[in-house]
């Protein structure tokens, strides 16, 4: 089984460097390997769950290489369901973006472009959320940050080389924070190996530890998008196309808050920024979801919900019990999936009604009832209705914060309540304006958005939906409701995740160290 543990990262690497090789060449293999590298993909990352799950993390040294010395990943019970979860999003969207790129005519840039920084983007992501050593993360952010690069400016429009300049000066100047972090751990501990550093780190001042945690947590927080740090993410995200859109909002600000879990309770499980955290989740969800309802384009106002209900996952950190972390866990992979589906709907609203203007929209629903379904189960996912994975999420989190049992923690239960109510009216005014009432908009809508893969002007009737985009939403529609419909297992896998990561030594005795390290953190 360890043999697997580096394949969610070198098979999307082995798979982008084919596609390059191969060029603009054979289109349908080309489409082939994309999908039946990410396939490959998910079936390591599920097997890599159920042993983790059964038999502790799974370790795998790279090159023989003992640690700290050499490069490990590891793949426990968090690591493995993000990256489950992760692989079933983007191969969902890989394949959306083939029917857009088969509808729009637009061949060459998804093939010779689009395709293989996809798989570069993907082969990040698993490093990230395998990386043994913060390094090796910091590494895997950077691919990620190149990667989504020129994912985010493809087909070179003005709009979107603006937002994607932007979008990398802030992911570079969060990477200088985050490497000059790495520079200071490594000097009060003399390694960046996690499971040496969570030995390590107790030994060292407590002040030089809250200087270090505020360092990371700088650094992850504007990966993550939460408040004050969350800024960019609005202007960055919309300009992009719809399936680039959809996985950045689903999955790469979910990179971030992994990263904030990982490194809040394995090296600094003390809490001493619980209440600080506490504070910037109540503010991210406030903030974000004032943001949204104020918005007339659909893009940005769902760009403001992703903003905003990060502040649910750093609420389950913040509180750093294992009821906490397993809801944040567990809303964490829900709401990769149903923000990235509400994001792929969100193209196809564009395809079909020409805007993502609200007040240009109206009456999609009689024109386009299958599309009014594919919106409504998602957005009353997002908005917490009962008995949706939205709401069991949000209820394990407010349950966590009344066992918390501070004035901090009532509070952020009312701003949390605030929030899902908002976001129920969000997506209700959505709704009605897109769905609900009439519209000028008559049979087949012309299609001129420039929102294709490279970036040019579509001019094309659709009044039916391209089948590939219209089933790929629909599959991960249907992810969000079988986590409705299997919630048992998943909370109660997610409770074992919240409770191995309070516990931290099953990860810390997973990964060999020299000097005799055994159970509960000792030498």
């Amino acid at each position: 089984m360890n043999s697997l543990v580096p394949l969610p990262v070198l098979l999307p690497l082995f798979g982008a460097g084919l596609k390059l090789a191969i060029g603009g060449r054979l289109p349908r293999g080309q489409r082939v390997i994309s999908v039946g590298v990410l396939t490959a993909v998910l079936g390591v990352a599920v097997a890599l769950l159920v042993s983790a799950d059964r038999n502790g993390p799974v370790v795998a040294r790279m090159a023989g290489w003992p640690a700290p010395t050499g490069i490990v990943l590891v793949a426990d019970r968090l690591s493995a369901l993000m990256l489950g979860v992760s692989c079933a999003v983007t191969l969902g969207v890989l394949i959306y973006s083939i029917g857009q790129g088969r509808a729009d005519a637009d061949e060459a840039t998804p093939l010779s472009v689009f395709h293989p920084t996809y798989l570069i983007l993907v082969a990040g992501v698993a490093d990230a959320f395998l990386a043994g050593d913060l390094f090796n993360l910091y590494v895997g952010f950077e691919v990620l940050l190149a990667a989504s690069y020129v994912l985010l400016t493809v087909g070179g429009t003005a709009a979107r080389v603006r937002a994607g300049a932007g979008y990398v000066v802030v992911g570079l100047l969060s990477s200088l924070v985050f490497l000059a972090a790495i520079a200071m751990v490594y000097a009060a501990t003399g390694t960046v190996n996690l499971a040496q550093l969570a030995i390590r780190l107790p030994e060292v001042d407590p002040g030089v530890r809250l200087v270090l945690e505020s360092i990371l947590l700088i650094g992850f927080g504007v990966k993550a998008a939460v408040f004050p740090l969350s800024a960019w993410l609005p202007d960055a995200y919309p300009t992009a196309p719809a399936p680039v859109t959809a996985v950045f909002a689903g999955l790469l600000t979910k990179v971030g808050v992994y990263a904030i879990i990982r490194v809040q309770t394995l090296l600094f499980p003390d809490g001493r920024m619980r209440e600080l955290l506490l504070v910037v989740a109540a503010a991210t969800m406030i903030v974000g979801i004032l943001g949204a309802i104020v918005q007339s384009d659909l893009n940005r106002l769902l760009s403001f919900t992703l903003i905003s209900h990060i502040g649910y996952m750093v609420f389950g950190i913040a509180l750093a019990s294992a009821a906490g972390l397993a809801g944040a866990v567990f809303y964490a992979v829900h709401h990769i999936t149903v923000q990235t589906s509400l994001f792929l709907v969100a193209g196809l609203i564009e395809r079909r009604g020409g805007s993502t203007d609200l007040g240009r929209l109206g009456g999609l629903a009689r024109m386009s009832p299958v599309l009014a379904v594919l919106f409504f189960v998602p957005a009353m996912n997002l908005g917490g209705i009962p008995p949706l994975s939205g709401f069991l999420g949000k209820w394990l989190l407010l349950r966590a914060g009344a066992e918390f049992g501070t004035v901090t923690s009532y509070v952020l239960i009312g701003a949390a309540v605030a929030t899902s109510l908002l976001t129920l009216y969000a997506m209700a005014r959505v709704w009605g304006q897109v769905f609900g009432g009439t519209s000028d908009h008559s049979g087949a809508t012309a299609y001129s958005s420039g929102a294709s893969l490279s970036g040019r002007d579509v001019a094309a009737t659709t009044s039916v939906l391209p089948r590939a985009m219209t089933l790929a939403t629909f599959a991960l529609v249907a992810v969000g409701v079988a986590f409705t419909v299997w919630a048992g297992p998943l909370v109660a896998l997610a409770d074992r995740t919240g409770a191995e990561l309070v516990g931290r030594t099953a990860y810390v005795d997973a990964v060999p160290l020299p000097g005799g390290v055994h159970r509960g953190g000792g030498r």
